[in-house]
């Protein structure tokens, strides 16, 4: 892979769709990096050091500089190495403020209300989150459609591009949705374009190299909530 002579440093956590963001990023441009595995319940002083205004990762460190947020680093790396691998960004300005505007919906729309459909406090804030889940689900379809119009098998156009990796960060965690709740977030009735997408994206070397087992986020997923229903007990 590239990248020789560039030190680039991720702190990440294996299961954050964000960390994974990144290497999905790094790996589609064929970047060679250190992966930092972070404990996040005992930060490492590099990223306290790194990020302090969030102490979060992702952190990508590129020749001692920190770059914070995964859309914004997967978007300097695309603009740092430029000539080495595929652009992530498309070459023209409205293609690629389209593809950076699709991006924050899913963090703030289609996240967001996946992780109120089922960590709510409520059933009604539960039954809320899905509600705007699907809406959120059914635009993104929208969008999609668009594309595959053109017989264009990603996002990006041929290949996958920025809209692909930051969705396509979440792939594995659907998958484990599915297994942990029986709820498909891209399914096949609903969102066929979608859920064929997913297959495509998962199917990609980039993405095999990077994206953990459904399994094992189902088994994290597991004992993180049996951690807090013990802390929410004990503080009864």
């Amino acid at each position: 892979m590239a990248g020789g002579g560039l030190e680039l440093k991720l702190l990440g956590t294996w299961s954050s769709p964000f960390a994974l963001r990144v290497k999905l990023a790094l790996g589609f441009k064929g970047l060679s990096y250190e992966d930092v595995e972070e404990d996040l319940r005992n930060k490492s002083k590099l990223l306290l050091s790194s990020n302090p205004m969030h102490e979060k990762v992702p952190v990508l460190i590129h020749n001692g500089k920190p770059i914070c947020e995964s859309q914004i680093i997967v978007q300097y790396i695309d603009e740092a190495f430029v000539g080495t691998g595929p652009s992530l960004l498309p070459a023209d300005p409205y293609e690629r403020a389209i593809a950076r505007f699709w991006a924050a919906y899913v963090d703030d729309k289609l996240l967001a209300s996946w992780l109120q459909s089922f960590r709510g406090k409520t059933e009604e804030e539960k039954a809320e989150g899905l509600k705007q889940t699907l809406a959120a689900v059914d635009h993104m379809e929208a969008a999609f459609k668009e594309i595959s119009k053109q017989g264009k098998p990603f996002f990006g156009g041929d290949n996958a591009g920025y809209l692909d990796v930051a969705l396509g960060a979440l792939v594995a965690w659907v998958h484990a949705g599915e297994k942990l709740y029986g709820f498909s977030l891209f399914d096949a009735t609903r969102s066929p374009l979608l859920n064929a997408w997913v297959d495509r994206f998962g199917a990609l070397d980039a993405a095999k190299a990077v994206l953990p087992d459904a399994d094992r986020l189902v088994d994290y997923a597991k004992m993180r909530q049996a951690e807090a229903a013990a802390a929410a007990a004990s503080n009864n």
